[in-house]
């Protein structure tokens, strides 16, 4: 009998403020976009996806679309989720 798993979703673990910051920074320093995407979506679905699209302007439907690992948001949406997530980007310069 062969063994059945299930995907594993770190939304409902994921309800401290700092672990949301510590999984979106570790995405970021990677550059890859679909990680990045789907860090967003994880943390919004933490925080509840209804409410995180109606604050970010967005439908719920086009905000899963947009950041699932697969999904490319536009600036405008990315914008709105961070602000909707109450989360603060900085850049800092790469030390070479």
């Amino acid at each position: 009998m062969a063994l059945e798993t299930l995907p594993f979703d770190a939304a409902p673990y994921l309800i401290d403020p700092k672990a949301q910051a510590e999984l979106l920074t570790d995405a970021l320093e990677t550059g890859d976009a679909g990680y990045i995407a789907n860090a967003l979506g994880t943390i919004a679905r933490a925080r509840g996806m209804a409410q995180v699209a109606k604050d970010a302007g967005v439908t719920r439907a086009s905000l899963y679309k947009a950041l699932s690992s697969e999904g490319d948001p536009q600036l405008t949406t990315l914008l709105g989720v961070i602000k909707a997530l109450g989360i603060k980007l900085t850049a800092q310069p790469i030390s070479g």
